[in-house]
């Protein structure tokens, strides 16, 4: 990198490293993903040494892996393809050649891993369903539960980094925790207990038509008690489980807003929570034996992971519009962990309107330094059950550099609101996001902050879905669209799709796509691809197992029938790509794109 390049671009070089991972057992070894070498791969980190070495070399790169109990290997879930399925391999931690885990598990999805020194729990799925193994320390490998049902390791659903490191396995690892949707609603799934040597079920716990997740286990071992989520007051909340009595200990919190437990203090004696406040994330110490919340000192922003050491040190990585993310210890002021020095991108300004029921929809706004109004793009966050936060984005900030502002929507779906907002899709999908959307840039409008004939929208994934219905229901509303990796045919994706997406989608459609026939002509985009007006740019990724690639080219066909100017590029990996080369090149080419169709806006150099 140059400092004679681009901004944006350097923004995209500049080195991102993840939150890490360590064992209770071993926490002086860390490993953690970064993309300093070009592509996101793992790392690890002997903290008493400062010696560090690059662990993994796989040429679709990862963002994620583990460590093993004992600190002495790394693991880390190989896709060759990009369709994210694959096997579990294993490396020594001051490096070396990758082997495979153990014999016995397939070559699958993965649904989580928690490393044990006597056992190791691991959830995969494939077209068959989803299997809980364990992996005792001779390397022997035995199925313990099966399921055509969803499964999750514990800790799989939990938003800010703790993990199946703490939530999979009990302290005893005599105990697996895994979230599941055998009663057919992996959106509100259920938790279970099994015994880690037989399988038999421990202890089961439902809110029917609530969500549970699975936090963390005490680190005392005989102290069985594990740090859940429920959302029994409306919004997800902590408690403490107690499988073996079937207790459950609500933790009393003066906010009703979107709380997790992301750790315990070593001894037991106390928790860690992250709350979500306003868009951004605060730190919190909870004692158990007092019910007393204290809250701890962090700078503002969004963090995608917090533990507490073994000197009871609370550490956090925290991102914000303004820089990436930096790994931080509360209480001192110099980072532990950080990239390279990157551009400072602009400040994400908060905003919020109503849409046509009353209600108040919130989110971002990121403006360039001259004065509106300007020319607006609407980017739309995936998920659906998502949320836009104060966060690091080369790729908005480069959007804002060639003259846009950018505006973000955390519409009906997104998660953090309360449940009832994040359900409002469930039967429902497409049109609240586009009546939220709709609502945001006539707020715009109406507030002089967004010129009407300079209005672009965009998305990846679920926003790729909103943003090709918006085109067919509202033709007249946007000048060009971008559509990463978007749903443009429901139905036809379905059959390709990963078996955790097929079980979200189940239950978010209220069955199969071909078991709601009425929902798929009313909701889905390629039933409207006749009324697009505007150009709109595809990208989409050829391995992708949660859009797939013949559902986009369905839709893109029809828009080649009748002659519609559309661009389409593809890339041979899945869902996003992990080379920052790649990343730089599709950000280039949508820039391109909407310079040529929106007046006023350059490709930055």
């Amino acid at each position: 990198m140059t400092d004679l390049a681009p901004l944006w671009q350097r923004r995209f070089r500049a080195p991102i490293v993840g939150f890490p991972t360590w064992s209770r057992h071993a926490p002086d070894r860390l490993v953690y993903a970064s993309s300093e070498s070009g592509i996101y791969q793992l790392h690890s980190w002997d903290v008493r040494t400062g010696e560090r070495h690059q662990i993994t070399n796989e040429p679709v790169g990862l963002v994620s892996g583990n460590i093993s109990a004992d600190g002495e290997w790394v693991l880390w879930h190989r896709d060759t393809t990009g369709d994210e399925s694959g096997t579990w391999m294993v490396a020594p931690f001051s490096g070396g050649e990758g082997e495979p885990l153990a014999e016995g598990l397939p070559r699958a999805w993965d649904d989580g891993l928690a490393p044990g020194r006597t056992r190791t729990a691991v959830v995969m799925s494939d077209k068959d369903g989803f299997g809980l193994f364990v992996i005792e320390a001779d390397g022997r490998t035995r199925r313990i539960a099966h399921s055509t049902e969803s499964i999750i390791l514990g800790g799989g659903n939990a938003m800010t980094r703790g993990g199946h490191e703490l939530a999979g396995l009990n302290a005893d690892e005599t105990l697996i925790a895994i979230e599941h949707g055998e009663h057919g609603d992996l959106i509100h799934p259920a938790l279970r207990v099994l015994d880690s040597r037989t399988g038999e079920v421990v202890a089961d716990l439902l809110d029917a038509g609530k969500e549970l997740v699975n936090f963390a286990w005490s680190p005392i071992p005989g102290d069985d008690r594990i740090a859940i989520g429920h959302e029994r007051r409306g919004e997800r909340a902590p408690a403490i489980w107690s499988p073996r009595t079937g207790e459950v200990r609500d933790l009393v919190l003066p906010w009703e807003r979107f709380t997790e437990v992301t750790d315990w203090w070593p001894d037991g004696s106390a928790v860690l929570l992250v709350e979500l406040r306003d868009g951004r994330d605060h730190l919190h110490r909870y004692d158990l034996a007092t019910d007393t919340v204290t809250e701890l000192p962090t700078r503002p922003g969004s963090m995608t992971g917090a533990r507490v050491r073994p000197n009871g040190a609370v550490w956090y990585r925290l991102q914000a519009g303004e820089h990436p993310g930096i790994l931080f210890e509360v209480g001192r002021d110099e980072p532990i962990l950080s990239g390279g020095d990157a551009p400072a991108g602009r400040p994400f300004i908060p905003w919020s309107f109503q849409n046509p029921h009353g209600q108040t929809v919130t989110g971002w706004r990121i403006v360039p330094e001259n004065v509106g109004p300007w020319p607006t793009l609407v980017h739309v966050h995936g998920g659906p059950t998502s949320i836009d936060l104060d966060r690091w984005s080369p790729e908005i900030q480069a959007y804002v550099d060639a003259g846009f502002q950018v505006v973000l929507v955390n519409y009906r779906g997104s998660i953090g609101f309360g449940a009832a907002w994040r359900d409002t899709l469930i039967g429902n999908i497409g049109w609240p996001e586009i009546e939220d959307v709709l609502a945001g840039v006539d707020d715009l409008l109406a507030n002089g902050l967004a010129d009407e004939a300079r209005l672009a929208i965009a998305g990846w994934s679920w926003g790729g879905y909103i943003t090709l219905l918006m085109h067919g229901m509202h033709p007249d509303r946007f000048r060009a669209g971008v559509a990463g990796v978007p749903v443009g045919d429901y139905a036809l994706g379905f059959a390709d799709l990963s078996p955790l997406l097929q079980a979200y989608d189940r239950a978010l459609l209220g069955g199969t796509p071909a078991e709601v026939p009425q929902l798929m002509a009313e909701r889905s985009p390629i039933s409207y691809v006749d009324n697009v007006k505007a150009p709109i740019l595809f990208l989409a990724g050829e391995a992708d197992s949660r859009c797939p690639i013949g559902q986009v080219l369905a839709y893109t066909d029809r828009l080649a029938a009748r002659n519609h100017p559309h661009e389409l590029y593809l890339f041979p990996t899945g869902h996003a790509p992990f080379q920052i080369d790649e990343r730089v090149h599709q950000t280039g080419v949508v820039l391109d794109f909407l310079a040529r169709h929106v007046p006023g806006i350059r490709v930055p150099g």
